[in-house]
């Protein structure tokens, strides 16, 4: 078998702005947009049509609390790909049993760490995990 097919590297693409841009965005629109914007994707979340819409929203949640949108690339067998996501029954099962639930206890967590000026990059990076929390998303 050849070395460089059984090779893997995983690449994150980051695009934000600047950490300053990021502060003033959260503090005057992402706190309150980003609250409605989470309200919404979680009740699509729980109808059968909207759970995907839902899903995409919740995958953008870091985007519109912070600016903080990120892409995860792997390099397998010379090519590079999206990184692969788990199996999606095991994604709603997550979500139905402690997605829901565990993700409001997150973001809770995460707006309370945005209000002080210490906890904030530990708020933020909540927010970046807030995909994975709701539906295993990588």
């Amino acid at each position: 078998m050849n070395e460089l097919s059984t090779q893997r590297a995983t690449v994150i693409e980051s695009s934000r702005p600047g950490c300053l841009v990021q502060i003033l965005w959260f503090v005057f629109i992402g706190s309150w947009f980003g609250a409605l914007w989470v309200l919404a994707a979680w009740f699509l979340m729980m109808t059968i049509i909207g759970a995907p819409i839902g899903a995409s929203m919740i995958n953008q949640v870091p985007q519109v609390m912070a600016l903080r949108g990120r892409r995860v690339y792997e390099y397998r067998g010379g090519r590079i790909q999206e990184q692969r996501q788990v199996n999606f029954l095991v994604r709603v099962l997550w979500f139905v049993l402690i997605g829901w639930w565990g993700s409001a206890l997150w973001m809770s967590l995460a707006y309370l760490a945005c209000v002080s000026i210490v906890l904030m990059p530990i708020g933020f990076w909540m927010f970046d995990v807030t995909p994975w929390i709701v539906s295993l998303r990588r």
